[in-house]
């Protein structure tokens, strides 16, 4: 028996935009090798494989040249298609177990919710390197924060978010693995705007990351004094998050949309 196989937008409001996840599901662990192949034959910022485990599933994300530790956007593309194909009942919660600990989506109506413990932020110097390969200047950074083995940029202008074209080959070549650049928005509705660049990863830019706004989060409850934010990333697909944040767990809310499934003709 084939694999069953999809390709879902995540964090989108309609087809062809959030950011999209292929998800393969897969009845038992399989070769490393073998996830690391189909993820790059995908070609998407990530590829998750999932398979039952205890009471819930193991759950894996690749980028089309690594495994990476914590991916949003395919957590609720996966959880959205164990209910879409009837794996789950819509009142069952998922969980799934990854290498950031266990996770776990609810689901209200179409909306799926995410829980993830909020990343720790430590302010930095300025990076020059870093500012020169964003096409930009030091005076146009607000702050500068480590998170992870990210970075995170707070900009003065959101019209400087969405008009930034980096120079991907220089950004590879920071010691960093990726970088989230910032700002408060002017447009009503939206708190913050943002754009990630990790083309160290394999991804020059995704389209809409929610490991990133486990940072991007606290960074701006802190900032405009709120607990409830909306977000949009910037990307030339754009996607909307809705964020709730607690001392310990971030709650990272959106829609997803199914666009193709099949199957995977390669065996395991």
């Amino acid at each position: 028996m084939n694999t069953p196989l999809f390709i879902i937008d995540a964090f989108a409001g309609k087809a062809y935009s959030g950011n999209p996840a292929a998800v393969c599901l897969l009845k038992h662990p399989v070769d490393e090798a073998f996830m690391l192949k189909t993820a790059a034959e995908m070609n998407l910022s990530e590829t998750a494989f999932l398979w039952p485990e205890n009471d819930g599933y193991r759950l894996r994300w690749f980028t089309p040249k690594v495994e990476v530790n914590l991916c949003g956007h395919a957590t609720l593309a996966s959880a959205h298609i164990l209910w879409e194909v009837g794996l789950l009942d819509p009142e069952v919660e998922a969980r799934f177990y990854t290498r950031s600990g266990l996770l776990r989506a609810s689901r209200a109506d179409d909306l799926i919710s995410l829980y993830f413990p909020p990343y720790e932020l430590k302010s930095s110097p300025t990076i020059p390197a870093l500012i020169e390969a964003l096409g930009i200047t030091e005076e146009n950074v607000v702050e500068t924060m480590l998170y992870a083995d990210n970075v995170l940029v707070r900009l003065d202008q959101e019209s400087l978010v969405r008009e930034l074209s980096p120079d991907f080959g220089a950004l590879s070549r920071l010691e960093e693995r990726a970088f989230a650049v910032t700002a408060e928005s002017s447009i009503e509705g939206i708190d913050c705007v943002s754009r990630f660049f990790a083309p160290k990863m394999g991804v020059n830019e995704d389209p809409v990351t929610g490991s990133a706004h486990t940072a991007l989060a606290p960074f701006w409850a802190s900032r405009l004094n709120r607990t409830q934010l909306t977000a949009y990333q910037a990307s030339e697909r754009g996607g909307l998050l809705q964020l709730e944040v607690s001392k310990d767990q971030i709650k990272m809310s959106g829609r997803a949309i199914t666009i193709v499934s099949g199957e995977l003709h390669v065996k395991p």
